[in-house]
C-alpha cells in the first residue's frame, strides 16, 4: 500500500485542485489503477460536487456570514483532503469521507 501512495500522490493531490483536476487523475490512473488514486479520486469529486450544489443554494441566501462560512467549512475539507494526500494517507474527509467512498465505490473498481 505504501508504495501505492507514493507512486499516485501526484495524482491524488491533483484530484484535488478543482472538478477538472479530478477528472484529469481519473482518466490518467485509468490505465494502472492506482488504489490509493482512485481513493482520493472519489473524496474529491464527492467534495466537488457537493461544492457546488450547496453553493448554488448558499448563494441564494445573500448574507456574508452564510457565505464565509461555507467558505471556510469547504476550503478545511479541501486542505484535510490534500494534507491526507501529500503525507500517503488514505484519510476520510469529516462528515462526508465515509458516503463519498460508498456513493462513489465503482470509480477506481
Amino acid at each position: 500500500m505504501q508504495n501505492a501512495a507514493q507512486q499516485g500522490k501526484t495524482f491524488a493531490i491533483v484530484s484535488y485542485i478543482t472538478l477538472i483536476g479530478t477528472l484529469i487523475a481519473f482518466f490518467m490512473n485509468r490505465e494502472d489503477r492506482n488504489p490509493f488514486v482512485s481513493f482520493h479520486v472519489r473524496q474529491a469529486l464527492g467534495l466537488g460536487l457537493t461544492w457546488y450544489i450547496l453553493g448554488y443554494f448558499v448563494g441564494g441566501f445573500d448574507s456574508w456570514m452564510i457565505s464565509i462560512s461555507f467558505w471556510v467549512f469547504f476550503m478545511a475539507l479541501f486542505i484535510y483532503g490534500i494534507a491526507g494526500a501529500a503525507t500517503g494517507k488514505e484519510n476520510e474527509v469529516p462528515l462526508l469521507g465515509p458516503f463519498y467512498q460508498k456513493v462513489f465505490s465503482s470509480i477506481g473498481n
